[in-house]
């Protein structure tokens, strides 16, 4: 399946390039994507603004399905989305992207309350969940829009990130090619098409995941966080989340698309998030009735807030 994936994409990209890769990026869409339903699994908005405080942060670990599920699966996550990032066209299709000419990856956006998951948390569940030594693909997907990369919204992400990698490269003793980042100026996440949104808990979906974790731990925020940081940044899943939870080759294929629950017996240190039921998924839209759907859509927007275009693309 992985393989058929890989060549049915491959064959994508040439026959919409016209057999060569690197010529003039796709000029995308003149709007932006559409997006018209809240997370399929957690029921909460997957564009901002969000709630006051929540912290932000883009990856890409090569095909965006499987990480995304790793991600709102993590406990206390708000809600993730899946999108393009890190290259020059404006508002791209997934076809364009994957015509290797738009400079794109395939990304995951990750929204979080600060005050209940640490962005060590977050950091460790990225570099864990793929093989971030592989260049420009991951598995059997093969190209730049798979390549491994850490887009940050803050100063204190980029220097959390980059030590963690560095300590993760010495672990996995071998060169790391993760691209780092700021998002934002020309560094915009781009939503992706409404069908790729929570791809895999999605019914008739086809199971699939070309991601490769090492199975490499990263340890203890202790051992990489920088000193200055590691008391704010303390993590709130410990070493029993990660013996339990740490992502596993093939893991997101098996596991159940529900959100892992806040209790002490899953390692996780904080109070569960409120905004999201994580013992159960969110009813399917067939199950909303009109009403439901629009307080869903409108759960943690504020009025007064801007919206911040700069780094995510906006509605």
């Amino acid at each position: 399946r992985g393989a058929g994936r890989a060549w049915m994409r491959r064959s994508l990209a040439r026959a919409l390039s016209g057999g060569r890769m690197g010529s003039s990026a796709p000029k995308g869409m003149s709007t932006p994507m559409p997006i018209s339903e809240p997370h399929f699994v957690l029921g909460t908005p997957i564009q901002g603004p969000f709630e006051g405080g929540m912290e932000q942060v883009v990856f890409a670990t090569g095909c965006f399905w499987g990480a995304e599920k790793g991600a709102w699966r993590m406990p206390n996550v708000y809600t993730t989305a899946v999108g393009y990032a890190g290259g020059k066209t404006v508002n791209p299709t997934y076809e364009e992207v994957c015509t290797g000419q738009t400079g794109h990856t395939e990304a995951v956006l990750v929204v979080w309350d600060p005050a209940t998951l640490s962005f060590t948390d977050v950091m460790r569940q990225f570099l864990q969940c793929h093989d971030p030594s592989q260049v420009n693909g991951q598995g059997n997907d093969h190209g730049t829009q798979y390549r491994t990369a850490f887009y940050y919204t803050t100063e204190d992400q980029r220097r959390i990130g980059e030590a963690a990698i560095e300590k993760y490269q010495e672990k996995l003793g071998r060169p790391i090619s993760t691209e780092v980042r700021a998002l934002g100026g020309d560094n915009v996440f781009y939503y992706a098409e409404q069908y790729h949104q929570q791809y895999l808990a999605r019914p008739g979906s086809r199971p699939y995941c070309s991601a490769m974790p090492t199975g490499v731990s990263l340890g203890p925020h202790t051992e990489w966080c920088p000193e200055d940081l590691q008391e704010a940044y303390a993590p709130k899943l410990g070493e029993d989340y990660w013996a339990k939870h740490a992502p596993k080759p093939h893991c997101v294929l098996r596991e159940p698309h529900e959100q892992i629950t806040g209790r002490p017996s899953d390692g996780v240190r904080a109070a569960p998030h409120c905004a999201a039921d994580s013992s159960a998924a969110a009813p399917r839209d067939s199950e909303r009735s009109a009403s439901s759907l629009r307080a869903l859509a409108t759960r943690g927007h504020l009025s007064d807030r801007p919206k911040r275009s700069s780094l995510i693309q906006s509605a």
